[in-house]
Parts: C-alpha cells; sequence; structure tokens
C-alpha cells in the first residue's frame, strides 16, 4: 500500500470516527434541542363564572333535616350532644347518631360532614347535655342555670374525671370517623354553651388556658388528620394552625369584631388579657367557616345586604356557611342571584391558567410539560387529594394515567403554582395524543373535583392538550 493509499484510509478512517462522534452527540443533545421554544406550544385556558358546586366548600345544611333541601351542597353539619352519645358509661350510641343524622345517605350522595361534640346546648325545658352517669360520677359539679339563653347545665370542665371521660368519648369518635375523610372539618365544642367556648357572665367562667389547651389535645389526638376549628383565635390556634368558625356569618356588628380579633388578637375575658391571638395569615394553612347568623334573614343576606354578605365573607375568607343559610330558599327564585353571587365567591376556584407541552416527539424516553395553576376563589383547596394526568391515543383511549407531584393546597389566590412532569414516551407508536387531568376524590378514587375552566367534558377530566409522536428513528416501533 502506498503512502497516498495510506492517507486515504486514515482520511477515511477519521471520518468515520467524526460521524459516529456526530451521531452519538446529537443522539445526546437533540432530544433536548427539540423541546425548545421552537417546538413547544403555550396553550392558555378560558375560565367560568358562576358558582361551582364541589367538594370541602359551599353551603352546609343540618344533616338531620327531613324537609326538602332546594340549594345544591357539598357538606352537611351534624352535632352531636354527649348525652346521646354515651348513654351509659363506655357505650358509645353510633347508630342513633348515624341515623338521626342521616350519614348513609349523605355519604351515598357524596357529601361530607362537618362535626360538633356538644356539652351544653341551651334550650326551652330545664336539662343536661351531659349523661346522668356522668353527672352522678363528678357530683354534681357545675350550674344549671335559667337566663337569656334558655335553660341547661353547665359542667365545670375543669373537674378532672370530667376531663378523663371527654378524652374517651372524644377518642371513641376518632376511632370510627377520623379515618377515611368523610368526617372533614372539626369545630371544637365540648366547651361553653353551644360548644362556642365562652359561658353567660353569671355563670363560673370558662377554664384557663392550660385546662382550654388539653381539650385542644383531645381532639388533635382524636381526629390528626381532619382539619379542626375554634370559634376564637386563641394561642393554641395559631401554634397549631388550626381553622376558625365565626357563628355569626353575615351579622355586621359581630362578624367585624370576630375580623379584629383574627387581625389583631385581643382579650378573652376581663380576667384574661391578650389571649386571643392574631391570625391574619391563618386562612392560607385552615379553613373558616360558620353558622349563618340567625338573627338575619336570607332576604337581608342575598338579598338587600348582599354587597355587605359579600364584603363580609371575602375579608373572612370564607369556606363554608352552615348550620343554617339559605338551603331551603326557593331554587331560580328571586334570592337565586344572590345566593348564586355568594356560592361564587366562597372557597376555592382552581383551574389551569398554562401549559406547556411539545408539538412533536421525535427523540427520547420523555417529554417535558408544565402546567400552570391558578386559584380565582378566596380560600386554598385544603386538602392534599391525588391529582392525575392521562395519556388518550387517536381513538380517545386511555392507554396510560400517572400520579402528579404536588399539593393543592398550595394553590393559594393571587399566585401561579407551576407543576413539572416528564411525559414517558418512550414506549408510543408514532401517532397523535391528548391529555388530560382530574383530581381525585379519595372516597371514590374516580375525578370528584370541577375545574374553573371552559370544557367540554362532563366527567371532571380537562384536556389539557395533545402532541404528535414522529420518531426520527424508528427502529422498533412499529
Amino acid at each position: 500500500m502506498n503512502k497516498i493509499e495510506k492517507k486515504k484510509n486514515k482520511r477515511r478512517l477519521l471520518n468515520i470516527f467524526l460521524l459516529i462522534v456526530l451521531t452519538l452527540a446529537m443522539m445526546v443533545y437533540l432530544p433536548f434541542l427539540w423541546f425548545t421554544s421552537s417546538n413547544m406550544q403555550i396553550l392558555k385556558f378560558n375560565t367560568i363564572s358562576g358558582p361551582i358546586i364541589n367538594p370541602l366548600m359551599g353551603l352546609s345544611p343540618w344533616a338531620n333535616l327531613n324537609e326538602e333541601i332546594t340549594q345544591p351542597h357539598t357538606l352537611v353539619y351534624a352535632d352531636l350532644t354527649w348525652r346521646e352519645f354515651e348513654p351509659q358509661e363506655g357505650v358509645f350510641d353510633f347508630v342513633s347518631f348515624e341515623k338521626k343524622h342521616q350519614l348513609a345517605r349523605w355519604r351515598q350522595q357524596g357529601n361530607r360532614v362537618i362535626f360538633r361534640f356538644v356539652t351544653d346546648k341551651p334550650g326551652e325545658d330545664a336539662h343536661m347535655d351531659i349523661p346522668d352517669w356522668l353527672f352522678e360520677k363528678i357530683n354534681g359539679d357545675g350550674d344549671f342555670y335559667n337566663n337569656e339563653y334558655g335553660k341547661g347545665f353547665s359542667p365545670n370542665y375543669s373537674n378532672p374525671l370530667f376531663m378523663q371521660y371527654h378524652y374517651l368519648a372524644l377518642k371513641a369518635l376518632g376511632d370510627k370517623y377520623g379515618g377515611d375523610g368523610f368526617f372533614v372539618f372539626i369545630e371544637l365544642g365540648s366547651l361553653g354553651h353551644w360548644g362556642e367556648w365562652h359561658v353567660n357572665s353569671e355563670l363560673r367562667p370558662m377554664p384557663s388556658a392550660e385546662i382550654r389547651d388539653l381539650y385542644v389535645f383531645d381532639y388533635k389526638n382524636a381526629f390528626p388528620e381532619t382539619y379542626l376549628l375554634m370559634r376564637r383565635p386563641f394561642s393554641i390556634a395559631q401554634k397549631l394552625d388550626l381553622g376558625l368558625y365565626n357563628d355569626q356569618t353575615g351579622d355586621v356588628n359581630a362578624t367585624n369584631i370576630w375580623l379584629d380579633w383574627i387581625q389583631s388578637g385581643g382579650d378573652y375575658s376581663p380576667t384574661e388579657k391578650n389571649s386571643l391571638t392574631p391570625m391574619p395569615a391563618g386562612w392560607e394553612k385552615a379553613p373558616i367557616g360558620g353558622e349563618q347568623a340567625t338573627n338575619m334573614t336570607s332576604d337581608e343576606l342575598y338579598g338587600a345586604d348582599l354587597t355587605t354578605t359579600i364584603q363580609l365573607l371575602k375579608q373572612s375568607h370564607t369556606t363554608f356557611i352552615g348550620p343554617g343559610g339559605p338551603f331551603n330558599v326557593e331554587l331560580n327564585g328571586p334570592l337565586q342571584a344572590g345566593i348564586n353571587q355568594v356560592l361564587s365567591t366562597i372557597g376555592y376556584r382552581l383551574y389551569i391558567y398554562r401549559t406547556e407541552i411539545p408539538f412533536y416527539v421525535k427523540f427520547g424516553n420523555k417529554m417535558p410539560i408544565k402546567f400552570d395553576f391558578k386559584n380565582d376563589g378566596i380560600a386554598p383547596f385544603y386538602y392534599a387529594w391525588p391529582t392525575r394526568l392521562y395519556l388518550y391515543d387517536e381513538s380517545g383511549k386511555t392507554i396510560a394515567s400517572y400520579p402528579l407531584q404536588m399539593d393543592l393546597r398550595k394553590i393559594l389566590p393571587g399566585q401561579v403554582y407551576e407543576v413539572p412532569f416528564d411525559l414517558p414516551v418512550g414506549d408510543l407508536v408514532n401517532g397523535k395524543y391528548k391529555l388530560g387531568f382530574a383530581i381525585l376524590d379519595p372516597l371514590t378514587n374516580r375525578p370528584g373535583v370541577k375545574l374553573a375552566n371552559e370544557t367540554q367534558r362532563d366527567d371532571m377530566i380537562f384536556e389539557v392538550g395533545s402532541f404528535e409522536v414522529s420518531w426520527l428513528f424508528d427502529f422498533s416501533k412499529k
């Protein structure tokens, strides 16, 4: 072989080597170059107005109502007196409670429960709301009363035996209802008239903060995975990120006082100065709700005073109204427009604002996607429900689904929440594909939340875009 031929061979080998290196480089880097702005479609989506009847928010009528409930709802309110619950020591009457409050019906209809345990409910007749056996155990330690609230018995909440049996009663409730998410919000009752943590000034005062906190921990131990709400922003509420409830929702004077507690703190009683702690951002971590003021009519709240009602709800960052509320107001009647405005205001309104999806896939095993979520409501979605991304082929058949690593609780009003995802595409054949997104209800494991996006589907799966697979080197994807 002469020198000229040797040089040609060397040059040929060098060219082959360079071609191999270039090919390998293209295989490594081209997938990244391909998913650039020139191949990236940015999709923005329209939103809807008006009320959205979604879980964990809205109206919460009494669970024991037998009359027609005309307005749509996904929550019901149930309270339970200790006397009803434990007629004999250690014997807990779940059957009567569930029958009275129609829990099987509400579960079947997809509703969830807001619950309050009560030991003193003023009424027209002399009575007790604790069991007779407990009254005997504590040697009648408490006060019978007859005042402007009504008649009843206010137990001594500092009594050690009372506290011991309270712990056991709460534990039984938590063991029964604290597991699957059917009981979704627990309003801390137990203390005071109606469980509202206050008593008439003529009676012995409420226990000290140290004693009250022990009752809070009874609830925390019984319902560790359920949101707890307090009537007032005590320091323990701020420390434990508890929610709050206002049992005068819609009443201007009472609600403004309550809002001032949340904003600035205040005195709980003449002997407890500064025991209410500011929690102006508390709504970002735990829900706000409460009973519709009993001194206000629906005609006032959803009619003549609607503007004020909306303003108070926005300032409160309200998620639910109940018990009470316009549950029996004529559907599509004269007040419906006002009710719809309220339902369009309270709670969350989650939607997908934008997605970034490539037009084509020609290389690689994964396709980068990004979702931007927003919330046009006044409160977050408070539970970390699972989410799902669905992959459809050209016929609309679901060929795969994937969980998204995201936390719905972090989609706060006024902010953008970004969710990146690498979609596996290595096993896909050439063709066109669509993607859908859904929030799953843990009780059914099916899509259960309507996004505030315009959509043509009625299965609560929102189509977020499409792409095409067209492999550049289609070696095995036939």
